[in-house]
């Protein structure tokens, strides 16, 4: 199974315009096994097509480190209808970068949550109109006073998009609770890139906020720019695509 594996998930599509391309191929491979369940093995609980272990692009098992998890993998094996395709399956997706790079190398990774901490989505707000800012405002301040709250890291507001460093202080402390787990770092990591932020990331990991509310805060100005000029097609399929990918990232954090 080797080649496939490596054909199918080694460069997954990044949106829905791709996806659609790739639909289009003759290299999206059709389903080849009968049944997809999960079961125990050496790496934790195995995803198992027809009774085999599925192999990551790099050959390792496909496995999860709860079983409850290894379900829901095995679960979008379980959707595939004609043919394999990638971009219906987020959670295998994530898992695979999990196993095969952020298990070797967490650091890089943590690393690079907390240079996101030094720039967060939260911290930029606009001037006006007024009704974003009360939106900004809504959304994004009680996840500061989180922060302050729950790491005593202070964050510093600027207007407009014109960099301003915040404190070693505040980014030491918030950066204190990025995991060291692997499953869950890469989900965190996932959540952060995402949606902009790492105090959002680091709010839902901890259940501060809701997948919900996680989704509509790294949205606000989206949504406040469709609300005055009007519905973006494009934009809200791309967004739809990624909403998959953040669930996926939210189940880690719930099942790992």
């Amino acid at each position: 199974m080797r080649d496939i594996f490596e054909e199918i998930f080694i460069e997954p599509p990044l949106d829905p315009t791709e996806s659609a391309r790739r639909n289009m191929r003759p290299q999206l491979r059709k389903r080849f096994y009968e049944k997809a369940g999960a079961g125990e093995g050496d790496g934790g609980f195995t995803v198992l097509l027809d009774g085999k272990p599925v192999r990551t692009p790099a050959r390792r098992a496909l496995a999860a480190p709860s079983k409850k998890l290894a379900q829901a993998l095995a679960a979008e094996w379980e959707a595939q209808v004609d043919v394999i395709d990638p971009a219906l399956m987020p959670l295998t997706r994530l898992a695979n970068v999990i196993i095969d790079a952020v298990a070797d190398a967490p650091a890089p990774l943590a690393e690079e949550i907390t240079k996101y901490l030094g720039s967060d989505l939260v911290c930029y707000r606009a001037g006006e109109p007024e009704g974003l800012v009360k939106l900004q405002t809504q959304h994004w301040n009680p996840l500061l006073t989180w922060a302050r709250e729950e790491f005593d890291a202070r964050f510093m507001l600027a207007e407009g998009i014109t960099y301003v460093a915040q404190p070693d202080s505040a980014i030491a402390a918030a950066a204190k609770a990025i995991p060291q787990d692997p499953w869950k770092l890469g989900a965190t990591a996932s959540i952060t890139t995402l949606t902009g932020s790492a105090l959002i990331a680091l709010a839902l990991l901890q259940g501060h906020l809701s997948l919900e509310a996680a989704w509509d805060a790294a949205h606000v100005d989206e949504d406040w720019q469709m609300s005055q000029w009007g519905r973006d097609e494009i934009a809200l399929a791309r967004r739809a695509y990624r909403l998959k990918d953040m669930q996926a990232a939210a189940l880690v954090l719930k099942l790992a």
